[in-house]
């Protein structure tokens, strides 16, 4: 089967079906690793308590990719 057919059938799936072969798909190409998962996990919470304590400010997403672009543009 063409990969160009096998698309097109994935695409006619429900939202959730796709999502998990999305999933699925991306957890085949990048192993799960529970000593760093466990890690990252810490440093999300930390993170998120810093944003409602108010300890740290967002800056929304449009700002950093400008900065970003500024930056590489220099």
């Amino acid at each position: 089967m063409k990969t160009t057919t096998i698309i097109s059938e994935l695409l006619s799936l429900p939202i959730e079906e796709r999502l998990m072969l999305v999933n699925s798909l991306l957890m085949s190409l990048n192993k799960p690793e529970p000593k760093i998962d466990k890690k990252w996990a810490i440093v999300a919470k930390r993170r998120l308590s810093e944003l409602r304590t108010g300890q740290v400010k967002a800056i929304k997403g449009d700002e950093v990719f400008e900065k970003i672009w500024e930056n590489l543009s220099l």
